[in-house]
């Protein structure tokens, strides 16, 4: 919320912000909720890019997704090329929810002269990551469906959003 956002820049008076909140989820989590993924990664970012701004902050360091990249583009890709189409219908929410801090710390240069910036990660996990097969990311996904396949007889990926068959499987033994 905006008023948590506030009371959290009063009291410990930032002068430099590494912005990593956002509601995340994976492609299931995405595709159900793509109104509540941008309209609450928008406020979130609004929040925090705004305080940035209001309480004199020198450098903001943004978090982006992979996805803010066109769903039809060429590769390689580079920055250059985000706004260059639109995302992937599954997490269009979350994609143009993150393409707009790239648009917000413009923004706040051309008005203010505020050098606020982003980096774009590729995927990764980490020990605290969601590893929910209903709804995590693809890395911890396959970790998980990965180490459910030792007790297991096939391991499932899918391809183009569907399951491949067990005698596709390349991992199937």
């Amino acid at each position: 919320s905006a008023e948590e956002t506030r009371s959290v820049f009063q009291k410990h008076r930032p002068t430099h912000v590494i912005h990593l909140a956002a509601m995340v989820g994976g492609l299931y989590k995405n595709m159900r909720q793509n109104l509540d993924f941008w309209r609450d990664n928008v406020h979130i970012n609004d929040n925090v890019l705004y305080m940035s701004q209001e309480f004199g902050v020198v450098k903001v360091v943004s978090c982006l997704s992979t996805c803010v990249f066109p769903d039809k583009t060429t590769y390689p890709i580079d920055e250059t090329m985000m706004h260059n189409g639109a995302p992937h219908e599954s997490n269009y929410g979350y994609a143009y929810a993150k393409r707009m801090i790239d648009v917000h710390n413009r923004a706040c240069f051309q008005q203010y002269g505020l050098r606020y910036t982003a980096v774009i990660p590729t995927n990764i996990f980490g020990p605290h990551d969601n590893f929910n097969i209903e709804d995590c990311h693809v890395m911890p996904g396959l970790v998980h469906k990965t180490y459910l396949a030792k007790s297991e007889t096939c391991l499932t990926l899918w391809k183009n959003l569907k399951p491949q068959s067990h005698s596709e499987c390349p991992i199937c033994w």
